[in-house]
């Protein structure tokens, strides 16, 4: 039996004054698949994540989330998706806990302390949990906002370089979270340059170049060229 299609793209067109960032993008993700998005600076990821997260709009073409068109069911589609940019959007004056309850009151979530503190405990932020994310560092902000993002409990997570700022175990904290989203059924679509490490836990690869697809197929097969661009990309970057 095949698998629902969770984000097809067609056409997609996006452009900032009189530069295109994409240009007729278009391909498919089936739920449940955990895919890697890759490709040079500058490229379009970035652009293109946003674009599935209804954050912007494409100038052409369309997609559509489990079946919702952006255009047409915003509000539906963006209630399945759940998105780390680059921007963490936390309150910086607000303790780690604070910044949990208030996502949970948005979500119509318990914010409780007893129903938080085991999310913050999750991302390895349990003893920091009434410290104001101001104190904090680059990296245990980066886990804050992926705390964040499970609270969504989104059936499409779009994450945009979610090893950044992170140290050698924070990567084995991100690896461990994409094999949890899986279990939990839902579709991963993240943006990376570390290709070796994507490449051994996703299911597809997509790359773009200048705003165009140029791949899209298994992970493992992604173009030997492609893989010696990402060779300057260091791992721990």
């Amino acid at each position: 039996m095949s698998r629902m299609i969770a984000v097809a793209a067609a056409g997609i067109c996006r452009r900032y004054g009189r530069r295109w960032a994409l240009t007729d993008v278009s391909f498919e993700i089936p739920e449940g698949a955990l895919v890697m998005l890759t490709g040079r600076n500058g490229s379009g990821k970035s652009t293109l994540l946003r674009v599935l997260a209804t954050a912007i709009r494409a100038d052409r073409g369309t997609v559509r989330v489990l079946g919702h068109d952006v255009r047409v069911d915003r509000d539906q589609a963006r209630r399945n998706i759940a998105l780390l940019g680059h921007r963490t959007h936390l309150y910086e004056p607000l303790t780690a806990l604070e910044n949990l309850a208030v996502r949970a009151r948005f979500l119509g979530a318990d914010p409780s302390r007893a129903a938080l503190l085991p999310r913050l405990e999750e991302v390895g932020l349990g003893d920091r949990a009434d410290d104001p994310v101001q104190a904090f560092s680059a990296g245990m902000r980066q886990r804050l906002a992926l705390a964040s993002v499970l609270q969504q409990q989104a059936r499409v997570v779009l994450l945009d370089e979610p090893y950044g700022h992170l140290d050698p175990p924070g990567f084995l904290f991100v690896d461990d979270l994409l094999r949890l989203l899986r279990q939990g059924g839902a579709t991963v679509l993240m943006a990376t340059h570390l290709l070796n490490r994507a490449r051994n836990l996703c299911d597809r690869g997509l790359v773009l170049e200048a705003g165009r697809l140029a791949y899209a197929g298994p992970a493992a097969q992604i173009p030997e060229p492609v893989l010696a661009d990402g060779a300057g990309f260091a791992e721990g970057a």
